[in-house]
């Protein structure tokens, strides 16, 4: 290689192409080991962040991802419609909150139900009396961590209909239920 190649870095192939850089590293055999084929730490980092993300994606249950997919829908509905989001996914010892939306001075819990058919049932039907009970207390712990403000609650349903992976449609049922007894709030 001649001295100008050499301080460049670029060596040339035999079609004449650029083959890359070949800067020479030290080895601990003390000889010169060029750059060509050894990967930079970024390159390790994101081929190890695509092997994971594969291997994740691969590894998530088909119903997780149409319940975050589901999520996703009702979220974007909900904003349209004009309610503010706060957060998602808000778990306790006591429950998890699907989403945490307010509304003008109300702040709405919103479980989501996300179903490829409905050939059975509609979705809102799976929010039995059990899942009310501990959306209840998830609640109350949200509102303990504010700090038990003054302001009225309500909770929503959100039906969201798969076709073939795709959303094909989102309902918004308001003041589904109420604070289960005996808890009460206000």
């Amino acid at each position: 290689m001649s001295p100008r190649h050499h301080q460049t870095g670029l060596t040339r192939a035999r079609s004449g192409a650029v083959a890359g850089p070949t800067f020479p590293l030290p080895n601990h055999s003390g000889r010169a080991v060029h750059w060509r084929g050894v990967q930079t730490w970024w390159q390790r980092v994101a081929s190890l962040c695509q092997s994971l993300w594969a291997r994740w994606s691969r590894a998530t249950p088909e119903h997780l991802r149409r319940g975050r997919l589901g999520e996703r829908a009702a979220r974007g509905h909900l904003r349209r419609a004009g309610l503010k989001f706060l957060t998602a996914n808000f778990r306790s010892p006591r429950g998890e909150i699907d989403l945490v939306f307010r509304d003008g001075d109300c702040l709405v819990f919103v479980e989501v139900k996300t179903r490829s058919s409905e050939d059975w049932t509609r979705p809102a039907a799976a929010v039995d009396a059990d899942k009310r009970r501990r959306l209840s207390l998830a609640a109350l712990d949200y509102l303990k961590l504010l700090g038990h403000p003054r302001v009225p609650v309500r909770f929503d349903i959100v039906e969201v209909l798969l076709e073939s992976g795709r959303v094909r449609e989102v309902r918004h049922l308001p003041n589904a239920f109420a604070l289960t007894a005996p808890y009460r709030y206000g």
